[in-house]
């Protein structure tokens, strides 16, 4: 069978270069051994190119036989590369899992999104019998160890710090949680807590809990309030669904005591970048998805620079990737001791 093998480079500044060869409607798009950030955009944009063809492939295999590394922002541009070839009606299917790829995708859940094959045979794939979208879950790959995004990942003292503060912090919750849940019941009838949808690390969603500051209907209400800031998050300073208890917690950070639960069982840190919600998260460029690359904290560089003064998207991305890139245990203790000093300060209100 003939074969076509054609190179695409999406653009003359980042030369990452993806080999796509066609079997005569479909087409196999080889991923090079790591898919960080200037692969990522490359990658997205040669998807773009297969997508957006006069000419589409009827299927697009995404190889990853030689991949060993995928951080956040590989995974975002997997995921943007679904969403589209999804809205064109192409089926793309993932082939070839190593065990570092496949450990990225069961710990986000995508393992049970994204179609999965593997093919021996390249010959076999213009078989239509045998070109499916079904999962598949090669039980003989052991999911290998989960990559390291960023130093602070693999730092048991961070995770040491992590423990012995959230049970500190836990501990401060008990103390403060009867006169908390009475005021919320008096001013707003209704739930104590709130639950809320957030994606952590590599974009794993989780559950985060907070002392409810809003009416209970508050979500329903989000559509109504203009949001105050540019991009891919909701903030509005007069907010009118906050309760008047609500305020003070807020203003005092008392409604995110519950979160030292989401810092015990390890789903957050006590710094770390904003939490993100999949909405929001849906909304990212490619680059975008770095910020994903630690933990979400309780505090972090948004929290101790101005958290009430952050006006756009960009500011949050530019605090987040401030706090990567300076990140040390000694860093953490000391943005820790900024969070403290600030707690009561009257302009120190929430994002």
């Amino acid at each position: 069978m003939a074969t076509k093998v054609q190179s695409f480079m999406s653009s003359q500044t980042i030369p990452v270069e993806f080999l796509v060869t066609y079997l005569e409607d479909v087409a196999i798009l080889q991923v090079p051994a790591r898919l960080t950030v200037l692969e990522a955009i490359s990658f997205k944009q040669t998807c773009q190119n297969l997508i957006q063809a006069d000419s589409p492939p009827r299927q697009i295999f995404i190889d990853f036989q030689n991949t060993t590394f995928m951080d956040s922002s590989g995974l975002g541009s997997l995921v943007s590369n679904f969403k589209n070839s999804q809205e064109k009606g192409i089926i793309m299917t993932l082939r070839h899992i190593t065990p570092q790829v496949m450990a990225v995708l069961n710990l986000t859940g995508l393992d049970q999104v994204f179609p999965i094959e593997s093919l021996d045979n390249l010959e076999a794939i213009a078989n239509d019998n045998l070109i499916n979208t079904g999962n598949y879950q090669n039980n003989s790959r052991k999911v290998d160890s989960l990559p390291q995004t960023h130093p602070s990942v693999a730092s048991w003292m961070k995770r040491a710090i992590d423990i012995l503060g959230s049970l500190v912090g836990l501990v401060i919750t008990s103390i403060f949680f009867i006169p908390i849940a009475i005021a919320i019941k008096i001013d707003d009838p209704g739930p104590i807590f709130f639950k809320q949808t957030r994606c952590g690390w590599m974009g794993k969603r989780f559950a985060i809990w907070k002392f409810r500051s809003m009416c209970v209907d508050a979500e329903a209400k989000k559509s109504q309030i203009k949001n105050q800031v540019e991009g891919a998050f909701f903030k509005n300073d007069h907010d009118p669904r906050i309760t008047k208890v609500g305020k003070l917690l807020r203003r005092t950070s008392l409604d995110e005591l519950p979160q030292f639960w989401n810092v015990l069982k390890g789903e957050m840190s006590l710094v770390g970048t904003r939490p993100p919600t999949p909405d929001e998260v849906e909304r990212y460029e490619v680059p975008e998805w770095q910020r994903l690359d630690v933990k979400p904290g309780m505090t972090g560089e948004w929290q101790v620079k101005g958290r009430s003064q952050v006006r756009s998207f960009e500011d949050v991305i530019r605090l987040d990737l401030q706090y990567q890139k300076n990140w040390s245990l000694v860093y953490d203790l000391k943005l820790i001791l900024k969070t403290i000093t600030i707690l009561f300060h009257k302009n120190s209100g929430a994002v």
